[in-house]
């Protein structure tokens, strides 16, 4: 009988981290959800069963985090894949000094804190192998190509991530880690960060943003950036001259 594949995700209870969770236990998957809010989280193993899903509420800018996901990491045993979707967002032209820190703990501490921890534990566990490889997986952003004026710590948080992910792939092959990575790199989802007054172009539903997700798992790609158009625009992004890029406006703000 085949081994049922195992999953956690960090950030369930929401937008596209609740979408991947829905589509990985619809196909039989075993999951480990986490996030703040735990009546979503019992909603969701309500639906599905105790037995199927394990849930842990952490707030991933506490230490306490860790302690946390190794509760889950014993229920659920070496997960195949391990899904790092927690993170927030805000347009933050006046600099408000709380709402920068408040992206940079989650987005960059709070990122950082969990992976690594992970890393740890696949290190530690003997559970994995040449032919048993954990996938990691971060939803970083095609905002991390370039910073974005309106969103500055935002736009920082990701591309830190993403060079993050990066250098942690470059440690992995030199020290024979059993381990491989994939920077998920969406352009606008529906979710609640772009909840508000201001219009987004290009958005796509949570339900396609995930097909998305789940098919460049399934390839095991490195970057999985969505749709074509935002790969088309960041890739224009790259090779703008910065100081041509530092005098563009993309929305106009009163602050």
């Amino acid at each position: 009988m085949e081994k049922k594949r195992s999953a956690i995700i960090i950030g369930a209870t929401s937008g596209i981290g609740r979408e991947l969770a829905r589509r990985l236990l619809g196909q039989g998957w075993k999951v480990g959800i986490a996030g703040r809010r735990k009546d979503r989280l019992q909603e969701i193993q309500s639906q599905f069963g105790a037995d199927q899903v394990f849930q842990a509420d952490m707030d991933i800018t506490q230490p306490a985090a860790t302690a946390a996901l190794d509760r889950l990491l014993e229920q659920t045993g070496a997960p195949d894949l391990f899904l790092h979707v927690s993170g927030v967002g805000y347009q933050n032209p006046g600099l408000d000094e709380a709402v920068e820190m408040q992206v940079i703990q989650t987005n960059c501490d709070g990122m950082v804190r969990m992976v690594s921890h992970f890393i740890y534990f696949v290190k530690s566990s003997g559970a994995y192998g040449p032919n048993h490889k954990a996938h990691i997986a971060v939803v970083t952003s095609v905002a991390g190509t370039a910073g974005l004026g309106i969103a500055a710590a935002y736009s920082a948080s990701k591309k830190m991530q993403s060079t993050y992910l990066s250098a942690l792939s470059q440690l992995a092959r030199m020290q024979q880690l059993p381990v491989i990575f994939s920077d998920i790199r969406p352009g606008f989802v529906a979710t609640e960060i772009l909840s508000g007054s201001h219009h987004y172009p290009l958005v796509m539903t949570v339900e396609k943003a995930g097909s998305h997700i789940l098919r460049g798992i399934r390839r095991k790609r490195r970057v999985i950036t969505f749709d074509w158009r935002f790969r088309a625009l960041s890739a224009l992004w790259r090779i703008i001259p910065r100081g041509v890029w530092e005098r563009l406006r993309f929305i106009k703000t009163r602050n």
